[in-house]
């Protein structure tokens, strides 16, 4: 019995030992590439990739990787050629994930069609040109509850459209009114508004374009993404 106890306790302390000096190598290999790639880029993480040798750094919200020495940054894919999965894009797809309940909606301009059963979160700019093509093409949408979030992220005009938008007496139809319809927002701009904290949760999340979607599972679309697209999302959805 003794011998049973102390062959156990030799395999848990060597697995220990094992497991200290992986997470101790992860780490000189984090710094090193922090020292190369110096302040402008943050080495959130290292850790080891499927490929034997070869290391995941996960740079701001990228993905890349590296020798175990820190020589080399690799910048590419890898690919599982039995199954065809491409790991590094399943693996960029989990870093931009978010959780839904993070969103506090009341901070957000909410529309509802039809019975508003599919969720959506859009964060926007009102003068960017590719979120005015996203909220064209979202008009085509029913059974569905979108809600924008402004963050005047493109220049100060920006930041005065998004407040007049907020501040008006129906934010929805002030917003299409100028995305969709080309009709300029007007009126006050002084009331409170939620932008600095739809800015600070961008900012947390790694938003920095826009549009960004969000669907409830967490999963980000950037860009002006095709309805067949976001189509196809939902129903995977259900």
């Amino acid at each position: 019995m003794n011998k049973i106890f102390f062959s156990g306790l030799f395999v848990l302390s060597a697995l220990f030992c094992i497991g200290t000096a992986h997470a101790q190598a992860e780490q000189q290999l984090k710094t090193e590439l922090q020292k190369k790639l110096g302040s402008n880029a943050k080495v959130r993480s290292v850790s080891p990739s499927p490929v034997a040798g070869l290391y995941e750094v996960l740079v701001g919200n990228d993905v890349f990787y590296s020798d175990s020495t820190g020589k080399y940054l690799i910048q590419g894919e890898i690919i599982e050629l039995a199954t065809g999965k491409n790991i590094t894009e399943q693996r960029q797809a989990d870093i931009n994930r978010i959780k839904w309940a993070d969103l506090t909606t009341a901070n957000a301009i909410k529309t509802v069609r039809g019975n508003g059963s599919r969720q959506l979160a859009v964060f926007s700019d009102p003068n960017c040109g590719y979120c005015k093509r996203l909220d064209k093409s979202l008009q085509q949408l029913d059974n569905v509850t979108i809600y924008t979030y402004l963050i005047p992220i493109l220049s100060a005009d920006s930041a005065l459209k998004s407040k007049q938008i907020w501040c008006s007496s129906d934010p929805y139809k002030t917003y299409i009114d100028w995305m969709v319809n080309g009709l300029t927002p007007s009126g006050k701009s002084d009331c409170t508004t939620p932008l600095d904290k739809n800015l600070a949760f961008a900012k947390s999340y790694g938003i920095t374009g826009t549009p960004t979607l969000f669907f409830t599972d967490g999963s980000r679309f950037p860009g002006a993404v095709q309805i067949a697209d976001i189509e196809k999302k939902f129903s995977s959805l259900k």
